[in-house]
This record gives C-alpha cells, sequence and structure tokens, in this order.
C-alpha cells in the first residue's frame, strides 16, 4: 500500500434514489425546483407539487435526459385534504413551500398568518401524515423539511414566517421519534437567505418596513448577521436535502442541517 492510498478513505456513494418516489413543494421555483431536479438526476421519479402549472411545465421540460423524471403534480397547498392524498405512496418527501409577508405584528393580516400557517406547518403535517403509511409498510422513508434559520433565530417584522418555522422544528421532531422505529428519518435544511424569488420579493418589504432603500437591505438588514456575506444559492441547498436521503445519513434524524453562513455562531 502507497502512502497515499494508505490516506484515501472510502468514497461515499452516489445517491441512487432509482425505483424511489419523490414529493417536492413548492417545486415550480427557487429551492423546491433545485431539490426536484437533484432527486431527479438521483433517478427519483418527482412528484413536483405547485400551484404554478406554468413553472411547473417549465421544470419537467428542465428534467429531460436525466436519470429519473418529473412529473407536475398543480396543488394549492391550502387545501389539505388534497395534500395528504397527494403523498400518498411516496419514498421521500420534501416539505418546501413556503411564502413570506413582512410587517409589524399591530399592523399584520390576520388572514395572512392563517394562511402561512396553513401552508408552512399544517400542510406539511398533513403531507406527513399522508406519507407515513407507504414509508412504514416499507420499513424506509426520508423526511426532509426545508426550515430556515428562522427555524431557530427570530426577526423582527416575520411573525407568521417564524412562527411557522419554529412548528416545522418541532413537527420534524415528532416525525423523528415516532419514525424511528419504522426506518423512517426526519430532518430539517436550515438556509439563511437564499436566492430565489421569495427573496427578492421580501427586499422590498423590508425597504418599507425599515424606512431604507433597497440596495441598502440586503448589507444592512439580509446579511447583518451573517459570517459569508452572500446569499447561499438554491443548488447547495439542494445538495443538502440530497445528503440526507442518502446512505450515510441513515444515522442522522431529529436535526437540524444549518446552511447560515455563520449566523447563529454568534
Amino acid at each position: 500500500m502507497t502512502s497515499s492510498s494508505a490516506h484515501q478513505g472510502p468514497h461515499a456513494p452516489a445517491l441512487d434514489l432509482g425505483g424511489r418516489t419523490a414529493l417536492v413543494t413548492g417545486a415550480a421555483g427557487g429551492i423546491g425546483r433545485a431539490c426536484a431536479l437533484r432527486l431527479a438526476a438521483a433517478g427519483a421519479k418527482v412528484r413536483a407539487v405547485d400551484r404554478d402549472a406554468a413553472g411547473l411545465d417549465t421544470l419537467a421540460e428542465r428534467a429531460t435526459g436525466l436519470a429519473g423524471t418529473v412529473e407536475p403534480y398543480v396543488l394549492d397547498l391550502t387545501d389539505l385534504d388534497a395534500a395528504e392524498h397527494a403523498a400518498a405512496g411516496t419514498d421521500v418527501l420534501v416539505n418546501n413551500a413556503g411564502i413570506q409577508l413582512v410587517r409589524p405584528i399591530e399592523e399584520f393580516p390576520p388572514e395572512v398568518f392563517h394562511t402561512v400557517l396553513t401552508v408552512m406547518l399544517e400542510a406539511p403535517f398533513r403531507l406527513i401524515r399522508g406519507a407515513l403509511p407507504h414509508m412504514y409498510g416499507q420499513g424506509w422513508g426520508r423526511i426532509v423539511n426545508v426550515s430556515s434559520v428562522h427555524g431557530l433565530r427570530a426577526s423582527a417584522y416575520k411573525a407568521a414566517y417564524v412562527a411557522a418555522k419554529h412548528g416545522l422544528e418541532g413537527l420534524s421532531k415528532t416525525a423523528a421519534l415516532e419514525g424511528a422505529p419504522h426506518g423512517v428519518t426526519s430532518n430539517c435544511v436550515n438556509p439563511a437567505y437564499v436566492r430565489t424569488p421569495l427573496v427578492e420579493r421580501q427586499i422590498t418589504d423590508q425597504a418599507r418596513a425599515h424606512g431604507i432603500p433597497e440596495e441598502r437591505v440586503v448589507s444592512e438588514v439580509l446579511l447583518q448577521d451573517s459570517a459569508l456575506k452572500r446569499l447561499i444559492e438554491p443548488e447547495e441547498v439542494a445538495e443538502a436535502v440530497a445528503y440526507l436521503c442518502g446512505p450515510h445519513a441513515s444515522f442522522v434524524t431529529g436535526t437540524s442541517l444549518v446552511l447560515d453562513g455563520g449566523w447563529t455562531a454568534h
């Protein structure tokens, strides 16, 4: 054995989801689109859920030639019964869909608060509920909840989003405890600000809420607490999701994989 080979550890096996069905919510753009493409590249049959039919069609076209497939599934997650039905028979569930509104609590519309909690917390519960019978039956399943640094930290003017993400963390841990005897893992991925349309729309809201020009929002608000002064890319989040679905993560459950550029290190 040469000295160079003596220091070579085992190579991580490539993610192979051939024969598996994955469901990704919010799949028409941003993190969801990146996750759908990454899982399809690993061979999964991806059920891409979103209310944006045109965006899903574009996603399906982009997936042409990958090892797996992307099947558009148009659905508004406020239809909770339909959400639970959509998750039946899935092996991998990625709860990603999210909405955001930036307002002080006293100005936050109660109906929007209700909608945010429905889409970002109650719908994931119903999707998990719909997916677990199949996962338990086969003794294998992967639940990945795309949380946020705001599942671990709060920010002003984001009452609904922060409440939903904190709730998602608890739901994920509970699913991990219940799923462990059945070969099912449940984890959160917690990115800081990702280069997505959701974040781009936030910039205008944040500028209004803080009373500063939009060009100052990224540096002075979004990245103020981050050691790394850049936005994270959707593909980086998708790789973290893929890791949690792979063989080397079979002992990882009930935890949060933080991709926050050092935000929570303070």
